[in-house]
């Protein structure tokens, strides 16, 4: 009888599931199994989606959520939680009470507040239970630029009027750790991501921006970096390792529809060249699309 190898890092991602494969809980399994971890999937909704929007989608009841979760955490040991789209105020407060009874692990959220194509995915109580029950359980936090001030303002009047920087104070005074925010929404020849700590601005790295736009991009990034957290990288280190990946994984996206671009997360299968090898080093001049 063969001996049994020891299991990989486990990552649970909670997350709505996209049947196009290129974004939500399909995107966070192969990211996941792409950097070597086991990926254990909780399904906070049901969508009806292409490459191109989002025609419908089912909320999961919270007992529902709550019962996939517990289930497999007393099964197995969870190295890291990553949230993806969270559908409704009662799933955001199941998800914070698993949190809040697993303090040790990691919880990297990408606040999913609109589908890549436009289609809204979160309206304003949602986002108030995501400030107030998730926020301070958070270790990372990655919104784009305009999912930022959405989260940080008081008000929807008051969105437009945040810069950045104070967006992301306000995130990391609602308890979050970290904030990664992301230029993938802004009008720049470069993408400009930069990670914010308590204790103040931790890095800013540029990408090229990629031509088109892509299915999944935020998904992707948010996992890389949970899964290289499972890997045993530091957070400022998982961030840094998690952009090249994702950069590697737009640069060699597909379109296999007739709408974005889905990311290639098993690039390093189908060649030769690595994302060490040929992604921009961060940093330099170059960044997600």
């Amino acid at each position: 009888m063969s001996q049994i190898a020891e299991f990989p890092p486990i990552v649970m991602t909670l997350a709505g599931a996209d049947p196009s494969g290129g974004a939500g809980i399909q995107a966070d399994i192969l990211t996941l199994a792409s950097l070597g971890c086991h990926p254990l999937s909780v399904i906070t909704a049901v969508t009806v989606q292409d490459t191109r929007s989002v025609e419908n989608f089912w909320v999961m009841d919270a007992e529902q959520v709550s019962d996939q979760a517990r289930f497999l955490l007393e099964d197995m040991p969870v190295s890291v939680f990553k949230v993806g789209m969270i559908g409704s105020v009662e799933n955001a407060a199941v998800i914070a009470e698993i949190a809040a009874d697993y303090p040790d692990v990691p919880l990297i959220l990408d606040p999913v507040l609109a589908s890549g194509g436009g289609d809204e995915l979160a309206r304003e109580e949602l986002c108030e239970a995501i400030r107030d029950l998730l926020l301070p359980l958070t270790t990372l936090v990655t919104p784009n630029s305009i999912e930022a001030r959405r989260l940080a303002a008081s008000n929807p009047d008051e969105e437009d009027e945040l810069s950045l920087p104070q967006a992301a104070q306000r995130l990391l005074q609602a308890g979050v750790e970290y904030v990664l925010i992301t230029g993938t929404h802004d009008n720049t020849v470069q993408v400009c991501n930069t990670l914010y700590h308590r204790s103040g601005m931790t890095s800013r790295e540029h990408w090229p921006r990629l031509p088109g736009s892509y299915h999944g991009s935020g998904c992707t990034l948010a996992s890389a970096i949970a899964g290289s957290l499972a890997n045993g990288l530091s957070m400022p280190d998982a961030v840094r390792e998690a952009q090249a990946y994702t950069w590697e994984t737009l640069n060699r996206a597909f379109r296999p529809g007739m709408g974005q671009a889905i990311p290639d997360r098993l690039f390093w299968a189908r060649g030769d060249a690595t994302a060490e090898d040929e992604a921009p080093a961060a940093g330099e001049p170059d960044g997600l699309a």
